[in-house]
């Protein structure tokens, strides 16, 4: 075989191990015992892996690689249902009745993994678990393998089940989702913006209190910066939703 048909697969292999070198892998894990859809959008400018969702069984996982100063957000849907077009919906965190969300995101309630990736000249890695747009499943992101300094983002207790009657989203009589306190309430007081848009005006309410003392690795409300954001060099990370307790 010509040494040219041996060269250029090695080449590529080498082009894409560096191009991972300089970004972090996530393994997305379903942990529930039943299928869960995740949703992905990418920040402004930034790629979306999956077309932005896809279909993860109980005990499955998807191995996706990220590249350098990625920033964005994962969540899970529940309860989907798709058609061969992939069109159909999804009881929580549905994003415009599409399998992929294409640059969508979820309707809340639901709770969000965020994370900005470093580059390889600042290879640091900042990601939290954000309870502001409400909750829906549990989810957890760590780095695989632990780090020195590297903490752990998550909210691994059902929230639906101590979730306040007036903050509750009920499908089929059923509670499927918890809704943060802005959503409820609708005023700039509860969603940190207007004259709360800063860490001094806004505080958490009653319902952030709640939240946090039941997860208290996740943001609760919108300036829960000290408690809630992680960083980590580490290159890979697992993201569970329904993580064993």
């Amino acid at each position: 075989m010509p040494t040219s048909q041996f060269l250029l697969p090695f080449l590529l292999y080498v082009m894409a191990s560096l191009t991972f070198a300089n970004g972090a892998q996530l393994i997305v894990v379903n942990n529930c015992n039943e299928s869960v859809w995740p949703g992905i959008l990418g920040g402004a400018g930034q790629p979306t892996p999956k077309d932005g969702g896809f279909h993860l069984g109980s005990g499955e996982e998807v191995v996706l690689d990220m590249p350098e100063k990625w920033s964005g957000r994962v969540w899970g849907r529940q309860g989907c249902y798709f058609d061969n077009s992939g069109k159909g919906s999804c009881n929580t965190g549905d994003c415009a009745s599409q399998l992929h969300c294409q640059g969508r995101g979820g309707v809340p309630p639901a709770t969000v993994v965020e994370m900005t990736l470093g580059t390889s000249n600042s290879p640091l890695h900042f990601y939290d678990v954000s309870l502001v747009d409400g909750f829906n499943l549990p989810v957890s992101m760590k780095p695989v393998g632990g780090g020195v300094g590297c903490g752990v983002a998550s909210c691994e207790v059902d929230l639906n089940i101590c979730c306040p009657s007036s903050l509750e989203v009920k499908r089929g009589g059923k509670v499927v989702g918890c809704k943060s306190a802005c959503l409820a309430m609708q005023s700039a007081k509860y969603c940190c913006t207007g004259d709360y848009a800063n860490p001094k005006t806004c505080k958490p309410t009653l319902f952030a209190h709640l939240f946090k003392a039941i997860c208290p690795k996740a943001y609760s409300y919108a300036f829960d910066d000290s408690s809630s954001l992680n960083k980590c060099r580490a290159s890979r990370y697992v993201i569970t939703f329904c993580p064993p307790k």
